[in-house]
């Protein structure tokens, strides 16, 4: 009598071909790359299962040093210096760092699964295992900053009112956008989950980084030898990092640096502030023209709409009445000189008037899944206060721009 099958050997091989695997080899390396669902439990126990039935040298995974201390220690927050955060102007990566964190976690509270398992359970399994492991993602900073250098003013714009909504989000992620992450990769997903389709954004979230990660693991090769390599990466990635594998012969030191280089952002921009800065003052000199009183009507036009709005905005994001009172002080001199940022200037305030404690550290993972969180946290709290002033600020300079403009020419 022939013995049974070994049901679980039979499990595993109908999990294995259910995953998109490719195997790539060249200059003395293999690499077996494994295409996988960030929010699917299958993708972890398949991760499982290749390294417990091949040999590797080492494991590779779709992460920057950043993601993988994140992964490690998600409470990583709490070494933040928000001071610094806000003078260095990295308050847009803070939010986008914040966004894509509260998306996972209600990712996690819809599906039962923690977006990212597949990647612990390759960082678990190289270490159980002893071997290496590569991070072979482009850093996510770096990501953020040439998306904002690819897109115009205006879609640059439509992203940060994207990604302030979902900050404040609290609804179920949509089906739709389930079945896209099922197929593709979670910066895209939460990023076009902001602002749709965009060629410019698909560029730099996906085609540049499969680019990134092929010339990452050829560098990777070369220095440490032939190895037979693990590679765990999303499925969106898996056709282009192994086409680029397979084909690119540029030297990879030579393109990492040509993707880790920030483009120069757009001239418009600067133009854009010069342009508001000027009119501000031709429209003063007019007044001026016309005689006094008219420019002081149109000087306090100015001050009450860049002004009241900016205050208006840091009053909806729970600022304390410093904050408030520096944001409506600040907002009238913002169009003029790019230290006087207003949303910088009252964010600072508020840190300095409400520190975070560590409980707001700690709990700032689970604050950031419910609305009323936002506001609770003094961390986040003071991310809302820099964007809703920053925003409100804006919308000041363009309604106080048309009424001086209307009280001119009426």
């Amino acid at each position: 009598m022939q013995p049974p099958d070994h049901p679980e050997r039979a499990d595993d091989e109908a999990l294995l071909k259910a995953q998109p695997i490719e195997t790539v080899e060249r200059d003395g390396s293999c690499w077996v790359l494994l295409g996988t669902a960030h929010v699917s439990a299958a993708s972890a126990r398949a991760v499982e299962r290749l390294l417990a039935r091949e040999p590797f040298d080492a494991v590779a995974v779709e992460l920057c040093e950043a993601r993988h201390r994140q992964l490690r220690d998600p409470d990583r927050f709490a070494s933040l210096d928000l001071f610094a955060v806000f003078r260095q102007g990295k308050a847009g990566w803070l939010a986008a760092s914040l966004a894509l964190s509260a998306y996972q976690r209600r990712l996690a509270s819809q599906l039962g699964i923690e977006p990212g398992a597949e990647m612990r359970a390759a960082m678990l399994g190289a270490a159980a295992r002893q071997l290496p492991l590569w991070t072979i993602d482009r850093d996510v900073g770096v990501t953020l900053r040439r998306i904002s250098a690819a897109l115009s003013v205006w879609r640059r714009a439509r992203l940060l009112a994207g990604l302030v909504a979902s900050l404040v989000d609290d609804e179920p992620v949509e089906a739709e956008e389930i079945e896209r992450l099922k197929q593709g990769d979670l910066l895209e997903s939460a990023f076009t989950a902001l602002s749709r389709q965009d060629a410019a954004l698909y560029r730099t979230l996906i085609e540049e980084r499969d680019r990134y990660m092929a010339a990452r693991l050829r560098q990777l090769a070369a220095r440490h030898g032939p190895r037979r390599v693990l590679v765990v990466i999303g499925a969106a990635h898996l056709a282009g990092v192994a086409r680029h594998l397979r084909a690119d012969s540029e030297p990879p030191e030579h393109a990492l640096a040509a993707l880790e280089t920030q483009p120069p952002p757009s001239p418009f921009g600067r133009f854009l502030a010069w342009g508001v800065a000027a009119a501000l003052l031709l429209l003063l000199a007019w007044g001026f023209w016309q005689g006094p009183e008219i420019a002081a009507d149109l000087l306090l036009d100015w001050v009450l709409a860049t002004g009241g709005l900016g205050a208006l905005g840091c009053l909806a994001a729970g600022g304390h009445p410093l904050s408030v009172l520096s944001a409506f002080v600040v907002s009238p001199l913002t169009p003029l000189h790019p230290l006087l940022a207003s949303g910088t200037v009252s964010a600072l305030v508020e840190v300095s008037l409400r520190r975070p404690r560590v409980a707001d550290f700690l709990s700032l993972r689970e604050d950031l899944t419910r609305l009323s969180g936002w506001w609770r946290n003094r961390v986040s709290r003071a991310l809302l206060n820099f964007l809703l002033t920053s925003m409100g600020t804006a919308l000041g300079v363009y309604l106080a721009g048309w009424r001086m403009l209307g009280r001119l020419i009426g």
